[in-house]
């Protein structure tokens, strides 16, 4: 059955994780620690197709996961031309939005690409480390190690963070071959990439404590009392300690 080899692989992944990630999530829960004690924030950003919205604002979340969102919106409508020629390399625009946002030297910042050359993200945390903004990549190595550098550093994601936190998805994401079918089945990274930040925040949850600090969780909004709890007691919390 299709079903069974689909949850065999993801019991498959998540052990792998396990055995080989779990010294680069530990570091990475303390520096999540560490980034907050120092009056730092921390920042997610496009970790495969949004999974950190699996974290920000969720019941049984932590309040001090901000996002950085960024969106360039063009009008240009005419007939359709070619666009031959033209060059539309976007290389740079990482800077323009971390100058336009509130991060600063200190804060930790989260980036994801699974084959780590996504040009946007690996742009985005290479002006990061100019501005001596701490990166923690989420990127797949067997992936990366099978493509070309695009960035005009001549590295790839990998090569630039200060973390790396290997989801384990295999050259070109998708995990299961299926008969009579010529791609690949069932994407890993989001799942991989979940269970990895989650894994970091219980880390960071940990270490906190043992600061003396104790970061309020949140409360499902849509549970009775959950909102209030949410407005009353751990955003007003948040906004004066940054945990």
């Amino acid at each position: 059955m299709y079903l069974t080899k689909y949850q065999e692989r993801v019991d498959q992944l998540f052990k792998e994780i396990k055995t080989t990630q779990e010294e680069a999530i530990i570091k990475a829960g303390k520096m999540v620690a560490e980034t907050i004690d120092e009056g730092g924030n921390i920042y997610l950003s496009g970790i495969c197709h949004s999974i950190e919205m699996d974290l920000y604002n969720r019941g049984g979340g932590p309040a001090f996961y901000r996002i950085l969102h960024y969106k360039l919106e063009v009008n240009s409508d005419a007939r359709k031309r070619e666009m031959d020629g033209k060059d539309t390399n976007m290389e740079g625009l990482g800077s323009y939005i971390l100058k336009a946002s509130s991060l600063k030297k200190g804060d930790m910042l989260f980036v994801g690409s699974v084959s780590g050359r996504t040009l946007s993200v690996v742009d985005l945390a290479y002006e990061a480390k100019m501005l001596g903004i701490k990166v923690a990549a989420m990127t797949s190595m067997s992936y990366a190690r099978e493509v070309d550098v695009v960035h005009s550093s001549g590295k790839k994601l990998y090569e630039m963070a200060d973390l790396v936190l290997d989801n384990c998805a295999p050259a070109a994401e998708a995990m299961i071959k299926l008969e009579g079918i010529e791609a690949p089945f069932a994407a890993a990274s989001g799942l991989a990439s979940s269970y990895i930040l989650w894994s970091v925040t219980a880390v960071a949850l940990e270490e906190l404590q043992k600061q003396g600090k104790t970061p309020l969780l949140l409360k499902s909004a849509n549970f009775p009392g959950g909102s209030d709890y949410n407005n009353e007691v751990v955003y007003p919390h948040y906004e004066k300690y940054g945990w």
